[in-house]
């Protein structure tokens, strides 16, 4: 009886603080993700495309090859979701035959779109595909962003990519001069790591990548990831995510990383949370969270606190069903999951199927 007094307690001051603070009520979720030529003939389940999709609020869609497959991955998403999505995607974009479309997925209980997307009139000829991009606004706190998207050149190496990526800061004053006083993020694939010297001009202009180096493309080697590619700039005093990450998707549609390559796509999708937004039913163990942030990043990205998650997710451990999740709950605060023998049923045995998991936050 003591533990649920307080926490009926903790839960009223959490309310009452958080009502102090505009703007921190719950925020979408901002995704971007390549989906390896979503569109053509090469066998592409949408089914699991749209598992991982519907975790987010908002999508930003590379290698999109025609605008029929993202009016097929709307519809999947709402046959997924049981919700209303809506789409919209850009003409399409190259210089030789071989062309792609951008595209954005959004769900429209949480997001309202601001009006129709924009290629970016590119003078100097610079991009292989020019940038596309849309206003929106957040329901929940009404306030409205802009989200752009790329996918830079691969070329023959970084010297075909590094004057795209060099462009990118004309881009960004441009969409300043477009959008005025309206946050914004530039997403995509921009096939340069962040660290590169290419991001110098748009580094001076206090953008900064959401992701620092973290591997996003899939290994060919079982769990193994590749390329710091995909990421979500941003100005850190425009916004103020919750959470910066990247979705270890295969755990979320049950394939290893070759069949997840094959079936669905070879890059993994980056996440950018507003605020306090939280991914859309993640899965323990499916998120990575990169960049600082420690343990309330781990929390945001999906993994399971002794000390705050809810009993549904303390379900999701091995071994504890709702009975032992209400004693988990009725035994808080945790000091650290060795604690968990306590509790009728768990001994070395299911404590050590517990840890070996991965589904705790770690520290």
């Amino acid at each position: 009886m003591e533990g649920r007094m307080q926490r009926l307690v903790l839960a009223g001051f959490l309310t009452l603080a958080l009502a102090g603070f505009p703007g921190l009520a719950g925020a979408a979720v901002i995704g971007s993700w390549n989906l390896e030529h979503l569109g053509w003939n090469n066998d592409k389940r949408l089914d699991l495309v749209a598992r991982v999709a519907g975790r987010f609020d908002l999508l930003a869609v590379q290698e999109l090859m025609n605008d029929e497959a993202l009016a097929a991955l709307e519809q999947e998403l709402e046959a997924v979701s049981g919700e209303a999505w809506s789409s919209m995607a850009s003409h399409a974009v190259g210089r030789s035959r071989y062309q792609e479309h951008y595209g954005f997925l959004w769900r429209e209980s949480r997001i309202a779109s601001l009006g129709g997307g924009a290629v970016y009139i590119d003078r100097g000829d610079v991009f292989a595909r020019e940038p596309f991009s849309a206003r929106f606004r957040d329901r929940e706190n009404d306030d409205a962003f802009v989200a752009a998207t790329v996918h830079v050149v691969y070329g023959d190496g970084l010297a075909d990519r590094r004057p795209e990526v060099e462009a990118l800061a004309d881009y960004w004053q441009w969409l300043d001069e477009a959008y005025p006083d309206t946050p914004r993020m530039l997403m995509g694939d921009f096939n340069m790591a962040p660290d590169d010297p290419a991001w110098a001009p748009l580094r001076a202009l206090g953008v900064v990548p959401a992701l620092n180096g973290q591997a996003t493309t899939l290994g060919t080697t079982p769990g193994r990831y590749a390329s710091p590619y995909d990421n979500i700039w941003y100005r850190p005093d425009r916004l103020s995510p919750q959470a910066l990450g990247m979705l270890r998707y295969p755990a979320l549609t049950g394939l290893d990383h070759v069949a997840a390559r094959e079936h669905v796509s070879d890059h993994a999708p980056v996440y950018l949370a507003l605020h306090q937004g939280e991914l859309r039913a993640l899965p323990p163990g499916a998120g990575e969270v990169a960049g600082a942030g420690g343990a309330s990043h781990a929390r945001a990205a999906g993994c399971i606190d002794l000390n705050a998650s809810s009993v549904a997710m303390l379900e999701r451990l091995p071994h504890i069903g709702p009975a032992r999740a209400e004693s988990i709950v009725d035994g808080r605060p945790w000091a650290g999951s060795g604690e968990l023998s306590r509790i009728d049923g768990i001994a070395v045995g299911r404590l050590a199927d517990i840890r070996d998991s991965g589904r705790l936050c770690s520290g």
